[in-house]
């Protein structure tokens, strides 16, 4: 008996085996995109230099802030320009597996429980798939060291390189490149340092969610707190704010997310710290103290100064980095010089209706801050402005360049990546499937003329002209059936009239418009005009 169900076993997986798997669509149309992750959006793994062992360190669940602690802390090193390990048998790599795929899909694929919460271009590229793009054909990823500034030289040739593989991989068409976040920024200098690789490779540019003019509130408060990239109870499992702050004290990329000092705010970002100080009368008052963008450095100088970490029994001073901010001065200069090469379209997306933290307060008027060395373990308040939680909309909107087209899009800043609006808009500029002409990316409907009717005729020195025009709306928005059900339908007129003199007729137009609302989010629109014309 036992053998003969191992038979029937084995003959089960021979017939599983040789089932096919249905193929996906493939459009051999399309033009080919690269995916550019923002920061944290890339797998990074540390490399043992005497054995050749690599283990993933961002992301991972399983010992991942002690990991994060003896491979991934750094250093910066002024004559580099690069961040590099405390470890100093450890390089950084980030993986290239899947066309770089592998690097910004799902950050820790070991994670079954609570996996959304590291997935990060996933959404996108399942969709995209969806579309007719194939892995290595006409879909691409490019991870990069996050930690490293957005115009190293070392980034900007892989990126040249890649560009160019694409280029060849997909029979010689130019790339779209959808950027996410930090990686707008990335992308930005590559394109004012080596403009004629990009006018070469590259015929649309998507930026998504991009912190052209920074993220005040989100990186102020970074230097002297920290940063969570998770909420919830993920966070157990996660790196402490702490750890990721050390890091990120010598990381160039954040400071080049800075507050931009130079840029025109509609509303100006502070620094804000309620504070003690002795009076002339030797009475101690209590005042608040408000600091621009660029009068930030000597409070992050001051509360920085005595920052320092515990690594293999040796304590490391890290107090706020001056010489990543010479960097920062001139990767400014990049950015505010870059600019579209012809015959490349540019298109800006940006998350909008959250609350976004644009200035922070640390203290209050009942519970100063006595010692700036303290502002460490004080919880930042915020002033918030419209944006996507990270970003303000007024920093994402403020590209500096030619631009398509701005579309707003309600979304988280991470999130937004998973928007099905976003997805409507991506297919349509990347003329993915069928495009429709009659799609409007900042609304998010088709309007269809579906009948049109005009007749016109004369009598008795009377012009009458009559207009009938039905349209359909489509949007993408869910309506509950019952509540469609006991809608009504909503009738509007609007009249016209002109007084004539002797070159001209007297003329009138009536009209009625009737909105008819329907399911599945969508409303038949009634116009019927009459114009009469005397002479």
């Amino acid at each position: 008996m036992a053998v003969l169900l191992e038979d029937i076993v084995k003959s089960v997986e021979t017939w599983l085996k040789l089932i096919k798997k249905p193929q996906p669509y493939v459009d051999p149309n399309l033009d080919p995109v690269l995916l550019v992750p923002g920061i944290a959006g890339s797998i990074l793994t540390a490399v043992d230099d005497q054995n050749g062992k690599e283990e993933r360190v961002w992301v991972r669940i399983v010992g991942a802030d002690y990991k994060f602690r003896t491979k991934l802390w750094s250093r910066f090193d002024p004559s580099t320009g690069k961040s590099v390990s405390l470890d100093p048998n450890t390089t950084i790599k980030v993986p290239d597996g899947r066309y770089g795929l592998q690097a910004i899909d799902v950050l820790d694929p070991d994670m079954i429980i609570g996996r959304e919460c590291v997935g990060y271009f996933h959404d996108m590229i399942v969709e995209m798939i969806k579309w007719g793009f194939q892995e290595g054909k006409t879909l691409f990823g490019f991870g990069y060291d996050f930690r490293q500034s957005n115009r190293l030289q070392e980034t900007m040739d892989r990126l040249a390189a890649k560009l160019e593989s694409v280029y060849n991989a997909s029979g010689g068409k130019k790339i779209n490149i959808i950027s996410h976040s930090m990686g707008g920024l990335l992308v930005k200098c590559f394109m004012g340092l080596h403009s004629d690789i990009f006018q070469k490779y590259v015929k649309n540019w998507i930026a998504i969610a991009a912190p052209f003019r920074g993220a005040p509130g989100y990186i102020a408060s970074t230097f002297l707190n920290g940063m969570s990239f998770v909420d919830g109870w993920e966070q157990n499992f996660f790196i402490s704010k702490w750890s990721m702050h050390q890091l990120l004290i010598e990381c160039p990329s954040i400071y080049e997310l800075m507050a931009c000092p130079h840029f025109h705010w509609q509303h100006t970002p502070f620094l804000e710290i309620w504070r003690e100080k002795e009076g002339c009368d030797g009475i101690p008052h209590t005042i608040l103290e408000s600091y621009r963008p660029r009068d930030c450095i000597d409070i992050f100088k001051e509360a920085l100064s005595v920052n320092s970490v515990d690594y293999d029994g040796e304590n490391i001073p890290l107090p706020f980095n001056l010489e990543i901010l010479k960097l920062v001065k001139k990767t400014r200069k990049v950015l505010s010089h870059a600019k579209v090469p012809s015959g490349v379209k540019f298109y800006n997306i940006y998350g909008i209706n959250l609350e976004t933290p644009h200035s922070v307060c640390y203290g209050s008027e009942e519970t100063p801050v006595t010692n700036i060395h303290d502002l460490r373990f004080f919880q930042p308040k915020y002033v918030c402005v419209d944006g996507d939680g990270t970003v303000p909309t007024e920093s994402a909107k403020a590209d500096g360049l030619h631009a398509e087209a701005r579309v707003a899009v309600p979304g988280e800043h991470r999130g937004i990546l998973c928007e099905p609006h976003v997805f409507r808009i991506l297919k349509q500029w990347l003329r993915a499937g069928d495009p429709d002409p009659f799609y409007n990316p900042i609304n998010d409907y088709v309007i269809l003329p579906t009948a049109f009717e005009m007749e016109s005729h004369r009598e008795k020195g009377l012009q009458v002209t009559s207009l009938k025009e039905e349209w359909e709306i489509i949007s993408k928005d869910e309506d509950d059936p019952d509540d469609v059900a006991s809608r009504k339908s909503v009738l509007s007129s609007i009249s016209v009239s002109q007084e004539g003199n002797k070159q001209s007729l007297r003329s009138e137009v009536h009209a009625t418009v009737v909105v008819h609302p329907q399911n599945e989010g969508k409303q038949h629109v009634e116009l019927n005009a009459i114009s009469v014309s005397i002479d």
